[in-house]
This record gives C-alpha cells, sequence and structure tokens, in this order.
C-alpha cells in the first residue's frame, strides 16, 4: 500500500494475493496415501498407491464338492512390492446368481470380525491362516450353493477382486409331473425340483451330463430361464438329422407363459435310500405309511436318482416314490431289467390304487 497524490493505493497488495491463491490451486493435495490413476490403473483392474499394486488371486479351476460336506474357496492377496507394515483392509465375498440377478452378499469381513449374510449365517467363516488368505470356508454345502463366488478387498478408496466357481456333484435328470409333457413354468419347474429333493441345473451340469450321455427329446427349464435339451443321438423329431449331437437351446423363454418340463440336478445323499422288503405289494398310501412305520419316508425322485448315482443303487423292482411315479434304479444293466444303459427306469405315474413295492429314505 502507498500514496499517490494523497490517495492510497492498494495494487501491489492485491498482486501478492492473487499468487497466493493462485499458488494454493495449483499445489498438488497430499494425505500420505495418494492414489494414482486411480479410475483406470494399468487397465487389469489393479490398484496403485505410492507405487504399490495390490492383487487378488483366487483358485482358477473350478472346486467339486458334495452336498452336506465343508468346502473352502481358496483367495489370497498381496502387494508388489511387497509393504513393510500390514494394512487394514475389508474382504468381502459373494456369490454371482446363474439367472441374472443381483449378487448375493455372503460374507464381510475386517480383521478377525465378520458377517454372514441370508442362507449363509452361520454356514461361513473366513480363513486366514498365512498372511494375505481371505479364503472362504462353507459349512453343510446345500445344492443352492453352486455357482461362482467373488473374492473381493477394499484397500481405501479402491478394490480389487477375483472370482471363484464351486460346483457340487450330482446328478442332472428329467423331470415331467403327471399328466403330459409341457405344463411347468419357470417358478413351477423350481418348485418341483425342490419336491424332489433337487433344484433346477444350470447349463454347466446339463452339458457335463450331455458329455456322460443323457439324451432327451424333451425341452426343459434351466436354472438360467432357457429351455434346452440334450441329444447325443440325432434322429429327425429332435432338431433334425443334419445337426450335430448336442444341447439345443430355445433360450430365454417366458418365465410365467411358456411351459416346459424341467431338468433337475440332485446331489449326495447324507441317508440311505432301500427297497423296503415288505410281505405284500401295497398301493401308494399303504406304501407311504409303510415307510414311516420303518423310521423312515417314502424316498424322492431326486435321492433315487442320487442314491443310484453315487451309491450303485441296482434293485430290478419297481417301486413307489413320493411323487406317485413308479421307478426302479439299474447300475448294472441285465437281461428283463430295461434297455441295455445303466440308469433310472420309469413307469410313470399309474394308478394309486395298484400294488407294488416302495422305496424309502433313511438315516440308517
Amino acid at each position: 500500500m502507498y500514496t499517490t497524490g494523497g490517495r492510497m493505493t492498494w495494487l501491489p497488495l492485491l498482486a501478492v494475493l492473487l499468487q497466493l491463491l493462485r499458488a494454493c490451486r495449483t499445489a498438488p493435495y497430499s494425505n500420505g496415501f495418494f492414489y494414482h490413476d486411480i479410475m483406470n490403473g494399468n487397465g487389469n483392474g489393479e490398484i496403485y498407491f505410492n507405487g504399490v499394486r495390490l492383487h487378488v488371486k483366487a483358485l482358477e479351476a473350478p472346486i467339486f464338492a458334495a452336498r452336506g460336506t465343508n468346502v473352502t474357496l481358496p483367495c489370497h492377496y498381496y502387494y508388489e512390492p511387497r509393504l513393510s507394515a500390514p494394512r487394514r483392509t475389508r474382504v468381502k465375498w459373494s456369490r454371482l446368481p446363474v439367472n441374472g440377478g443381483e449378487e448375493t452378499d455372503v460374507l464381510v469381513a475386517i480383521g478377525l470380525r465378520h458377517r454372514s449374510f441370508g442362507e449363509y449365517k452361520g454356514r461361513v467363516h473366513l480363513q486366514q491362516d498365512s498372511e494375505g488368505e481371505a479364503s472362504l470356508v462353507i459349512t453343510q454345502l446345500r445344492l443352492a450353493d453352486t455357482g461362482r463366488y467373488r473374492c473381493e478387498v477394499i484397500d481405501g478408496l479402491e478394490d480389487e477382486s477375483s472370482t471363484v466357481e464351486l460346483e457340487l456333484r450330482g446328478v442332472v435328470f428329467p423331470y415331467q409331473p403327471t399328466g403330459r409333457r409341457y405344463q411347468l413354468n419357470f417358478e413351477a419347474a423350481q418348485r418341483v425340483c425342490e419336491e424332489q429333493d433337487a433344484a433346477l441345473a444350470t447349463f454347466e451340469q446339463l452339458y457335463a451330463a450331455w458329455e456322460e450321455g443323457l439324451d432327451w427329446c424333451n425341452a426343459g427349464w434351466l436354472a438360467d430361464g432357457t429351455v434346452q435339451y440334450p441329444i447325443t443321438q440325432t434322429r429327425e423329431p429332435c432338431g433334425g438329422l443334419g445337426l450335430a449331437p448336442g444341447l439345443r437351446s430355445y433360450g430365454p423363454r417366458h418365465r410365467q407363459l411358456h411351459l416346459y418340463d424341467a431338468f433337475c440336478f440332485s446331489s449326495s445323499l447324507r441317508g440311505k435310500v432301500y427297497f423296503l422288503q415288505h410281505p405284500h405289494k401295497l398301493n401308494f398310501t399303504e406304501a407311504r405309511e409303510a415307510c414311516e412305520q420303518d423310521g423312515a419316508s417314502i424316498a424322492r425322485v431326486g435321492q433315487l436318482y442320487a442314491a443310484w448315482r453315487f451309491l450303485d443303487l441296482d434293485r430290478c423292482d419297481a417301486g413307489w416314490l413320493a411323487d406317485g411315479s413308479l421307478r426302479y434304479p439299474i447300475a448294472f444293466p441285465r437281461t428283463n431289467c430295461g434297455p441295455p444303459e445303466p440308469g433310472v427306469r420309469t413307469f410313470g405315474f399309474p394308478s394309486r390304487h395298484q400294488k407294488h413295492g416302495v422305496y424309502c429314505y433313511g438315516m440308517r
């Protein structure tokens, strides 16, 4: 500030203030943990801070397990270059649905504290036996647990993730209720599979069954809402002779309006399926009561298939099942026991007044 002709002027002071403001605006801000290129990283989703990259690695190959068992989904994270002191991270596991819906939260953990969600509550925990380990342990596996899981590690403002596939060992079988084919919309198909101790099969499960020889000329719902059917022997009524063997697909269908059969998936059993030794043949009501009197319940279709597939259940006697169908399992084909291939033979849904044997399911 100075005077000119008795007047004071502020121009020099104003110039100084403007210089200071310009310097403040252009000086980089640092909080001691500065992220570089946090939006794009290096194109691989890697996180940079102070020249350090965070990596999250899960197993690339699918993990196979059986229903009722425990399984560990491996996940590890590390920094490159290695940090001299541990950082406080947050780990989140989620499941990616096969039907295109939203991800399901499974577990969130910070340090030794964790929280599980929904159907996983009380069945999951984080395994941290080594530095950087964030593996998920699932106990008492259920049919609905199959699918792809995301392991996500969150450090400050950014996160990195990797996925691992969990597949249950099991058996796929086509299912149609009594009467005629193509009576089920998507929700009804889900329901009938659950009633038979099974779940709607995924595309991967149906494809694996086709590779093992499943051939079925009726279209059925899958878990992702598509309708498909497996053909190993090409023929005119099943897509025509000009198509190679494979899965025939109708693509996604309207889940309420369109009607088809279902492809169900069942896994291993905790109990036992057995043909009840009884002095007399039984109608359906008598068969159900006889199993209950034996300390068991009448077997469901999925249980019979699982026992045939995993325990080589082999019996050349038709028996009632819980849905009112009449079937029998053949693990070792022979004369007078149906076709030359192993499988579960079916006589459909006879009158419930007819008298036959019965297959029971119990824990004995």
